[in-house]
């Protein structure tokens, strides 16, 4: 007898899907054993069900296909809370197939029986649905998953136990059934011609042109160059946009925000025209001044045009087709004339030029006992095309955003708006499962790695001899602190760092890793940084790189912004005595950087 979660497993296959990310228990037993029959779709055990959902996120973001996960009802199903809220947050289609107890038992206070709908009310805000019948599977099952694509958002399933297991109808043609089929195709969405006109007339306008590139630029790269290149502008990048931009153009500015580069933040205070492309980044204050910038902005969303800045011209469409048909409307430029304003172009490389400079100093900054911006610079040079990184949240981010540049074609993800620690080694899994010929390195610190990473470091244990291609690289910064914590309470409450909350127990990460039987090094010296990195790569086995790094090294913002924050930070620092002394001294060696 074909069950309905034979009936799911096929629909799923059907949707494409080729792995579920999951742990198991009762309330999915049915839907599990399922699979368990059926060639064609694997389980990925997580050890945890926050990690897997995390893996589905991290699929769907890597693939550019729909991410899957499952668990059982209650503790299961309250653990995916956090990865479906990183796919909300983010705007990443993932489905969630969560078991429940028996429908004749929902309302009794029944064993782990939790209300699922009102749990999920929120984050599966466009597609929630309990599975009440057996003939309802197919049609709930389409639409989750058609809901998730057209919205880039969580769609969730909840299935009873009894229903699960209950047989598969062939669903009759009368009152009271509903038919479905499977399918989905994106629209293609343009922007109507007279705004387009309009956009033009703005960006031509300016003396100062900006570009703001975030994720949404990802298949329109080319088209982003070639609109910087014929308004003479600068490119900034939102965190998330960083991948779709050369750096090692001249004219882009890198990284904006909190953790971005001074060149970003002092062309974003100067420019008079600013083109968003697809980026809704919340960092505010490093916007220009509300009124400075005259500003176009692209996006699939109509929901956040003119969401973070005033915006003369909102064009709803994709990012490629909307800057190609802007390009073609520009006026003619000379061929033998400069491209744009000569003397912003040359002030947009002069500011990307001397940020350059900045970051190779900071790098070279000695550092007790290693530099993370040194450690973190020291893979620039081994990146390859066909890399994908994966980062966790922390103060690694910052040192990601600044001294890195990202070859074309590299793939680098992280929890974005939600900025949850613990993403980065579950996303590294996903990728490397998506793309299982391509060399994987994971970004994180010693916090992420202790809150979820180092549980994740064992299901890495149990998958990689399967691989053909073992090379997976994860780097923990350690310095036994959550250091962006300590550097933010300096920065906004003028308070000294709080030992007991944001010092981290010692643990050895190496040995660790050597202990799974993966490989495992403990780097205390930068000049073995350089060989650490190429000797990680080329391994035969997944490493573990123990970065021991310095807490005292500074999150100080770019200037302008950064300036007003040294006095809160040095408050803070005096308040930790001699404890704060070294970060101080730091503190004021990386603002001498950003003075000129």
């Amino acid at each position: 007898m074909a069950t309905v979660s034979d009936a799911i497993v096929q629909r799923l296959g059907e949707w494409g899907v080729d792995r579920i990310f999951g742990y198991s228990g009762d309330g999915i037993n049915a839907f599990v054993e399922a699979i368990a029959a059926t060639d064609g779709l694997d389980f990925i055990q997580a050890r945890h069900e926050e990690a897997a959902a995390f893996m589905a996120v991290g699929h769907s973001k890597y693939s550019g296909r729909i991410g899957v996960m499952t668990s059982t009802q209650g503790p299961g199903a309250i653990h995916l809370l956090n990865g479906l809220y990183d796919a909300k947050l983010d705007g990443v289609p993932v489905v969630a197939i969560i078991g429940q107890q028996d429908r004749s038992t929902l309302g009794s206070a029944y064993m782990q029986e939790v209300n699922l709908e009102r749990l999920f009310a929120d984050v599966a805000s466009e597609y929630l649905q309990t599975v009440q019948t057996p003939e309802q599977v197919p049609l709930v099952i389409d639409r989750a998953f058609r809901a998730a694509l057209a919205t880039r958002s969580p769609a969730v399933v909840i299935l009873p136990h009894d229903v699960q297991k209950a047989e598969a109808p062939e669903l009759p043609h009368e009152h009271g059934i509903v038919h479905s089929a499977v399918g989905y195709s994106a629209p293609r969405v343009v922007p109507h011609v007279d705004d387009l006109a309009r956009a033009v007339e703005v960006l031509t306008a300016s003396e100062r042109p900006l570009l703001f590139v975030g994720r949404g630029a990802r298949g329109a790269q080319d088209e982003v160059v070639a609109m910087a290149a014929a308004l003479g502008a600068g490119i900034v990048t939102s965190l998330l946009g960083k991948p779709y931009v050369d750096e090692r153009l001249p004219f882009a500015a890198g990284t904006m925000g909190h953790l971005g580069t001074t060149a970003s933040a002092r062309l974003l205070a100067e420019c008079d025209g600013l083109l968003i492309v697809g980026c809704d980044d919340p960092w505010t204050e490093f916007y220009p001044a509300p009124g400075q910038a005259a500003a176009v902005q692209i996006d699939i969303d109509g929901r956040v045009i003119g969401n973070r800045y005033p915006v003369s011209v909102g064009l709803i469409g994709d990012a490629a087709e909307t800057l190609a048909a802007l390009f073609a409307r520009l006026p003619e430029i000379d061929a033998d004339a400069d491209a744009g304003p000569s003397s912003w172009r040359a002030t947009v490389e002069r500011e990307v030029a001397a940020w350059h400079d900045v970051a190779r100093t900071r790098a070279a900054t000695p550092a007790d006992p290693v530099n993370p911006e040194a450690a973190i610079a020291a893979l620039d040079p081994h990146l390859t095309p066909d890399a994908l990184l994966a980062l966790d949240v922390g103060s690694v981010v910052y040192w990601y955003a600044r001294q890195l540049h990202l070859p074309r074609g590299v793939e680098a993800h992280v929890s974005g708006r939600l900025a949850s620690m613990g993403c980065g080694v579950p996303y590294g899994l996903a990728a490397k499962l998506a793309e299982p010929s391509r060399p994987v390195i994971v970004l994180a610190g010693d916090g992420g790695m202790q809150m979820l990473g180092n549980s994740e470091l064992v299901t890495l244990a149990r998958m990689w001899p399967r691989w053909a291609d073992p090379r997976f690289v994860v780097c923990v910064l350690d310095n036994g602190h959550l250091a962006e914590v300590s550097w933010e309470q300096r920065e906004m409450e003028s308070a000294p760092r709080y030992p007991a909350s944001q010092d981290l127990p010692a643990f050895p990460f190496a040995g660790y890793a050597e202990s799974l039987g993966l490989r495992g090094v403990r780097i205390d010296d930068p000049t073995a940084l350089d060989g650490a990195w190429r000797d990680a790569l080329a391994a035969d086995r997944p490493t573990v790189l123990q970065m021991v790094t310095d807490r005292n090294v500074p999150l100080l913002p770019p200037f302008p912004q950064g300036e007003q924050k040294l006095d809160p930070m040095h408050a803070g620092l005096a308040r930790e005595g001699d404890s704060g002394a070294a970060a101080a001294r730091l503190l004021d060696e990386y603002a001498s950087h950003e003075r000129r």
